[in-house]
């Protein structure tokens, strides 16, 4: 593409970033009302490559977002000791979104020869697509964020810990799989694997933390949901020709919420649940249990204590349907 539309890498970033480079790391901070090593830190927190003093690299658009997030430290609205984490954690979350879009956008483009035929084309297309992708963007923060603020404004908690179900689903023989099968069929596979795990965990009021490759971690506010996205998981996979077996650990109690990942003993006790599980199980741990017990579509099978790395004496349960 680049060799015979020399220009539109250039067109291109200058349509996405809102006009061309025009200042120096030191301009840009200044123009923003920020330090320099307050700018850089926050640029590097954005998962961006360092740039030297001299190299005339930001936009208007870079200088308009230090100005934004200077404004929402000077309002109180994020602490000025938390911005970095937080930039850091909209940085990768972000990153992860543009790479596979960027791939999408570039096949689109390929695909179509026609679009190709000359770089002003190219330029439109882009111009029109960009766009619609951020409304899309928008309109799921916006919906996202109105489910989490009324579940975080429902409890009422000054702390960020709270009462939550974690569970962990991963792959039975992974790493064997990925010397046997091809990179399409790799990618068949784990987009089958995404695609289920998001289905049924919306289905079952949770919401996915991150997946990991051969693995998803997945929380929920209610003990049987979490039960019923675990069981329901390992049936997907047993019933899928793309899928190998899952196996699967739950566990509840008192968990740290900190930009949108999950911290403390319970998802500890759920990842070494899913590490002892056999292929096609689910463990779940003592909490679990006692809230499952009277539920009459879950059985439950005491297995005896096992001590793994930080806990000497887990007790595991074996949930199955009724």
């Amino acid at each position: 593409m680049t060799e015979s539309l020399p220009e539109l890498p250039e067109r291109i970033e200058q349509i996405l970033l809102g006009g061309p480079r025009r200042y120096t790391r030191r301009e840009a901070a200044a123009a923003a009302g920020m330090s320099l090593d307050e700018a850089s830190a926050l640029w590097h927190a954005l998962g961006f490559a360092h740039t030297s003093d001299d190299d005339v690299a930001f936009t208007d658009g870079d200088v308009a977002a230090l100005r934004i997030v200077a404004t929402l430290v000077e309002h109180e609205v994020v602490d000025r000791n938390a911005q970095t984490s937080m930039t850091r954690m909209v940085g990768q979350t972000m990153s992860r979104l543009a790479e596979w879009q960027a791939g999408l956008l570039a096949s689109l483009i390929l695909e179509r020869p026609d679009v190709l035929a000359r770089e002003g084309d190219v330029a439109q297309f882009v111009e029109e697509i960009v766009p619609l992708l951020e409304r899309v963007h928008a309109f799921a923060w916006r919906r996202h964020l109105a489910a989490f603020a009324d579940r975080a404004l429902s409890a009422g908690a000054d702390s960020p810990a709270r009462e939550t179900v974690v569970g962990f689903a991963d792959m039975t023989g992974y790493t064997a799989l990925t010397r046997q099968l091809t990179q399409a069929q790799l990618a068949t596979m784990l987009d089958t694997f995404e695609a289920a795990a998001s289905d049924i965990v919306a289905e079952n009021r949770g919401r996915i933390v991150k997946t990991l490759g051969d693995e998803v971690l997945f929380v929920a506010d209610q003990p049987v949901d979490g039960a019923r996205i675990a069981l329901q998981l390992v049936d997907r996979a047993a019933a899928s020709s793309v899928l190998p077996e899952l196996r699967a650990g739950v566990a509840a109690g008192e968990v740290l919420m900190r930009y949108g990942d999950v911290a403390g003993a319970v998802a500890n006790i759920a990842s070494r649940l899913t590490m002892l599980a056999r292929p096609g199980t689910v463990l779940v741990d003592r909490a679990m249990a006692a809230e499952l017990d009277d539920r009459p579509e879950f059985t439950l099978q005491r297995l005896r204590q096992v001590a793994v790395r930080g806990y000497r004496h887990l007790e595991p349960w074996v949930l199955r349907w009724a």
